[in-house]
């Protein structure tokens, strides 16, 4: 399988990691400023056409005062961690919980910061720590199961690229 080569070019490389290269303690984040056209795109392809997320003459007379971000679109940006760089490629989501502490607004620049917390070697599974934050407010936390592949089990596919 090859990876589509139309990609934004400013995405950070792949980072392919099993789970013998985890320790407790390991992070990893990811920058994303939020644009109009993001939040638009989430709208078409989950067919979420809250008007909240779309109309700025909507969004003026709610108490946010202005368009705000899908919670899943920026739930989805901790997706974009685990399965690019921590643990990477090959990473299977087994749960996920979802805090939702503050709006994301459009222009918002939201930093997502995932950290291993547990390590469980008999199933292969990792538990992970998930923050996204604008400047100093958290605006999403919970935390994160995943499977991860092993050396030990064979390892797993590589992309290429």
């Amino acid at each position: 399988m090859n990876i589509p080569t139309n990609l934004p070019t400013n995405l950070p490389p792949l980072r392919t990691l099993f789970f013998e290269d985890l320790s407790v303690g390991m992070t990893e984040t990811l920058e994303k400023t939020v644009a109009s056209s993001d939040v638009v795109g989430f709208a078409q392809l989950t067919g979420d056409r809250n008007p909240i997320h779309l109309s700025e003459h909507f969004a003026a007379r709610t108490s946010f005062g202005k368009r705000i971000a899908h919670g899943l679109y920026t739930a989805s940006l901790i997706s974009a961690v685990l399965g690019t760089r921590l643990p990477g490629p090959g990473a299977i989501y087994i749960s996920q919980t979802l805090n939702f502490r503050a709006p994301v607004k459009i222009g918002d620049t939201v930093e997502v910061t995932v950290a291993v917390a547990e390590l469980v070697p008999k199933r292969f599974r990792a538990r992970l720590t998930c923050t996204c934050s604008v400047g100093d407010e958290i605006v999403l936390d919970g935390e994160a199961w995943v499977k991860v592949p092993s050396k030990q089990s064979g390892g797993r596919p590589l992309p290429r690229v």
